[in-house]
């Protein structure tokens, strides 16, 4: 059955809302912060995370997930062609990912899903949008990576940072990490423990990870999926797409460590962030389809675009 199809049979149901409002803040103002703060901070004392078992790390991914993410059917899951990667999280847990289009094609797109644990429905947008690429992405070659941050996913219960206690997207290696990551840490989010941003950049397997990506993969667009407030977001060196399905543009800044800062502003590679409206649930699957179709005429538009079908947004599936 084409994983459309599949796709297109469930009601994408779950629980309410995320929680807290991402600090929000202008390129002037970190700089302000690192400028004027006192070096500060230390590591967040979080409870120990139970270990995966090595038994859990070979199993095929969905067993795992489809009953910890909202809206997903183990028909839908086994569709997919997910890959191990090779890379596993600070519990060793496997990082899965699939390539879906030509290597030929003339735009290469990463999609990341559920850097933050807590944040489950980015899981399952992103394995619909596997699904959907599969029967109808051959415009472009795409990389999913839909669990980034499997530790946090499967901890019980979730939550934002990994095994390590890092917020994920503070680790990636933006100019003066070193210096402005903690002080921004302890004064701009008074030491929140999910927002810490690690004792250096790229200290974590899950964003190594994401680094080496961009570095061996080279994608010519990052697409990271989060939730909770209902946004979208974007960073890097063209026009941003100005809705994706509901989602309207609404940037909220940077933040020392975060992948738009780093793959956007200091990397030129375009960012877009989708911010799903709900934490726990996954949107309707009409929603879904329409901000990836959104997505494509926004890329056919504003990508170079090597060969004409770069051009031309999908059919509808």
């Amino acid at each position: 059955m084409a994983a459309a199809a599949l796709w297109g049979a469930a009601l994408l149901l779950g629980a309410g809302p995320g929680l807290l409002t991402p600090a929000q803040s202008a390129p002037q103002a970190v700089a302000h912060a690192a400028a004027h703060a006192k070096p500060q901070g230390t590591q967040p004392s979080h409870p120990a995370a139970p270990k995966a078992s090595p038994a859990a790390n070979l199993a095929e991914p969905c067993k795992q997930w489809v009953p910890r993410l909202p809206g997903l059917t183990a028909a839908q899951c086994s569709a997919l062609k997910l890959q191990p990667s090779g890379t596993r999280s600070v519990q060793a847990r496997e990082l899965w990912m699939g390539d879906v289009g030509s290597r030929h094609a003339p735009v290469k797109v990463l999609v990341l899903g559920a850097i933050h644990g807590d944040e489950l429905s980015a899981s399952t947008v992103a394995l619909q949008w596997m699904g959907l690429a599969q029967d109808n992405g051959a415009d472009a070659l795409w990389r999913f990576v839909p669990m980034l941050n499997p530790d946090g996913v499967m901890a019980q219960p979730a939550r934002r940072v990994n095994a390590h206690g890092v917020d994920l997207n503070r680790n990636f290696p933006t100019p003066g990490w070193a210096q402005e990551a903690p002080r921004y840490w302890a004064q701009r989010t008074r030491k929140d423990p999910r927002r810490w941003p690690g004792n250096k950049a790229l200290s974590e397997p899950e964003s190594r990870f994401v680094h080496d990506q961009m570095t061996a993969f080279t994608p010519d667009l990052i697409v990271s999926i989060h939730a909770p407030y209902g946004v979208l977001d974007f960073d890097g060196p063209t026009d941003p797409p100005r809705r994706l399905g509901r989602l309207m543009l609404d940037p909220v800044g940077v933040f020392p460590g975060s992948l738009g800062y780093y793959g956007g502003m200091h990397k030129g590679v375009p960012v877009v962030t989708i911010e799903l409206p709900n934490a726990q649930r996954a949107p309707l699957l009409a929603e879904t389809r329409q901000m990836w179709l959104d997505l494509h005429r926004w890329m056919g538009e504003h990508l170079p675009a090597k060969t004409a079908s770069a051009a031309q947004p999908p059919r509808a599936p």
